[in-house]
């Protein structure tokens, strides 16, 4: 059996570059990838050894998904389970880390860069901005595949008026106006990143109220972050950490360096 555990490795939004160094480690010292073919830049695939046994899960089901890696982990394998973004946020993490732990398999996991965090880059923005959000909700618009849980709906979590990031919701745009024109405002500005960080990207901006047309307009129904909120405007008031009149445990109010 393997004497490494199983790692599942966050690739990155796309940008081959994007992977951490722990990642990219890994992956040159694997026997067997388990990689989603469909979302995984294939340049990724460059760090594996030639002599690497490579599985794009797109086609498998779960099932086979654990089957490869528990198997490979069983003929003494050092497997990598290759997800895009990082395997913390829709990465389908939990339901294969509980089967592993029933074929008595260890795993670990490496974060890696979500695509949250590639489209606020691309965009230029810092999603916390001080008097106008201090809280960033990552969470989608209810599809046919996952229902939101009691209390999740977009309603009530724009509520808050805190920064929303949107995964998996570009073809569910009309459902993401509706519920959030009232909490948000019709003017309220948006911005969509389909495939960030990858060659094509392509950035939209609009307010909330054209979001469906534009998106239409733009052909994009996946593969896409839409992030919602003020802080688009990036007019807010400044951080006190590096006001001369605030005192931390670094400095001293009224103190100048350099």
């Amino acid at each position: 059996m393997g004497a490494l555990p199983v790692a599942f490795v966050g690739a990155g939004p796309g940008d081959p570059e994007l992977i951490t160094l722990k990642g990219a480690r890994l992956l040159r010292g694997a026997d067997l990838v388990v990689y989603a073919g469909s979302l995984v830049h294939p340049d990724l695939l460059k760090h594996c050894a030639p002599s690497a046994r490579l599985v794009d899960s797109a086609p498998l089901d779960l099932d086979a998904i654990i089957r490869a890696m528990a198997g490979g982990w069983r003929e003494g394998l050092a497997v990598v389970r290759l997800h895009s973004g990082d395997s913390s946020i829709y990465g389908a993490t939990a339901e294969q880390t509980l089967r592993l732990d029933a074929e008595g398999v260890p795993w670990t996991i490496v974060p890696g860069v979500s695509s949250f965090q590639a489209a606020a880059a691309a965009l230029g923005v810092e999603l916390t901005v001080p008097g106008v959000s201090q809280s960033v909700i990552l969470t989608r618009a209810a599809g046919r595949s996952t229902p939101m849980p009691e209390g999740e709906s977009l309603a009530r979590l724009g509520a808050s008026g805190a920064t929303l990031c949107l995964f998996l919701s570009a073809g569910l745009a009309g459902r993401v106006v509706e519920q959030l024109v009232p909490a948000y405002g019709a003017d309220c500005p948006v911005a969509v990143v389909a495939r960030a960080s990858w060659p094509d990207e392509l950035i939209l901006r609009c307010r909330l109220a054209d979001l469906e047309a534009e998106l239409r307009a733009a052909k994009v129904t996946k593969t896409a972050m839409i992030i919602v909120g003020r802080v688009l405007l990036k007019d807010g008031e400044a951080s006190r950490l590096y006001d001369p009149a605030f005192t931390h445990s670094f400095r001293r109010a009224g103190s100048r360096a350099g």
